[in-house]
Formats: C-alpha cells, sequence, structure tokens
C-alpha cells in the first residue's frame, strides 16, 4: 500500500492535528531504521527500567522520528509490556506498578486475564509516522478529538470502543484485525502527556485502503448532514 497517500487522506478526511503514525512488531530490528536513543533509569525495587515511562510514549515520539525499538526499551510499564506481548500475566502480576494499580482500586486483578495481548513476544518494534513508514506496520494509530472519533465510528459501525488500559487496542487491531479506539486512561496519560481533549484509534494496517474508502463515504454524507443541520438551525435566528 501507499503508505504516504493513505496517511495524507486520513489526515486531510478527518482534520487530524497529529500525523498518523505505523506500528510494526518484528523478529528481529528492520535493517537501516535507528535504534530509540535514550537513557534507561536506574531499576525500581522490582526491576523495572525502559527508555521511556511506558509503551504509550513511542506513540507521541513517533510523529516527529523514525525509529525501533528493543523489548527492554518497553520495561518500565507492566501494563504495557503485557498487551505488547513482552512479559506474560504472570510476570506482569508481580510487579509493584500492577500491585500499586490494584491496590488503588483503578483495575482488580480479575480483570487482566481479559486484557488483549499480543500472542508472541516481538523482537523489535518499529515505529513511525504512517507517511515515512520504512516498513510495512501492522497497526496504524490514530490521535483523535472527539468529532473525528465520530467520523470513525460512522465510518465502521462495529468499532469497539474501550478505556483502560489504553494500549489494548495495540492487539485488538494487530491480531484481531479490528478498529479499536480508546478514551485514554490516568496512567497513560499522565506519562503521555496527552491533550485531554485526545483519545487514540487502532486501526488495522492491512484493512487500512478499505477503511479510508469507508471513512471518505462517510465523512461526504456527515458533510451533507451538516449543511441540513445548519440550514434548520437558521430558522432560529
Amino acid at each position: 500500500m501507499n503508505w504516504e497517500r493513505l496517511s495524507a487522506e486520513l489526515t486531510s478526511l478527518l482534520g487530524l492535528a497529529a500525523p498518523p503514525i505505523g506500528i510494526t512488531f518484528s523478529d528481529a530490528p528492520p535493517e537501516g531504521v535507528a535504534a530509540y536513543d535514550a537513557p534507561m533509569p536506574e531499576p525500581t525495587p522490582d526491576g523495572r527500567t525502559g527508555k521511556v515511562p511506558a509503551s504509550c510514549v513511542f506513540w507521541m515520539e513517533a510523529a516527529d522520528a523514525v525509529f525501533t525499538t528493543a523489548p527492554e526499551d518497553h520495561g518500565n510499564c507492566s501494563v504495557g509490556s503485557l498487551t505488547h506481548g513482552i512479559i506474560p500475566l504472570s510476570e506482569a502480576a508481580t510487579r509493584a506498578d500492577v500491585g500499586e494499580l490494584v491496590k488503588s482500586g483503578w483495575v482488580s486483578e480479575s480483570v487482566f486475564p481479559e486484557i488483549p495481548t499480543m500472542s508472541s513476544k516481538p523482537g523489535a518494534i518499529t515505529y513511525a509516522p504512517l507517511a515515512q513508514a520504512p516498513v510495512d506496520p501492522d497497526v496504524v494509530m490514530l490521535r483523535v478529538n472527539g468529532k473525528q472519533l465520530m467520523e470513525i465510528g460512522d465510518a465502521v459501525p462495529d468499532m469497539h470502543i474501550g478505556g483502560k488500559p489504553q494500549c489494548h487496542i495495540i492487539p485488538m487491531a494487530a491480531e484481531q484485525g479490528e478498529v479499536a479506539a480508546s478514551v485514554g486512561c490516568a496512567l497513560s496519560r499522565v506519562r503521555t502527556g496527552m491533550d485531554p481533549s485526545e483519545m487514540t484509534c487502532a486501526l488495522p494496517a492491512a484493512r487500512l485502503e478499505e477503511l479510508v474508502g469507508s471513512l471518505r463515504t462517510a465523512v461526504s454524507t456527515d458533510d451533507s448532514v451538516r449543511t441540513y443541520a445548519a440550514e434548520d438551525k437558521a430558522r432560529f435566528g
């Protein structure tokens, strides 16, 4: 697929403020793609560290850069490591950060087995603005507002919309082929610095041509409805 063209059309149709990004899971780092360059802080007592506070931070960084990451780069957030297939649930459950989330009442232990996860551990995860994708992505990630999510929902009526953890939408798109959106989660919003108005939507990259076509129709229909609504509203002065 022509990722540059599809990125431009997604941005234009939805009026995106942040560019779509591509996320690729692979057995090894792609040739010629620079590794994400950042120091790792000293590990916590339970051994957690990484190059960023959580995997979702890479979504923000990829708006402006092309890079690949190793599994250990994601290691500070046990929830992200779980959803990305980097560690199993049995390991995530022993980590102090998961313990804090359960202790606070933010999530219950019973929820964890139901969280979607990648089925196998990746050797590398590569991120890039979709228009500059160095390898074919598995997931196209969008940062959207309410109106933009509405239009995606009009194009994909069976879209999944959930909440925490925000990163659960990655395996849903990559492995289940679903269009999946999240209203976000407190953990991710603090770590990424996402704008309060932003939400996220993960698209299965293999379906992107089809999805852009559906979105094209939905946006055109919504434009017609907006024109009608504006004319009807004008009667009220």
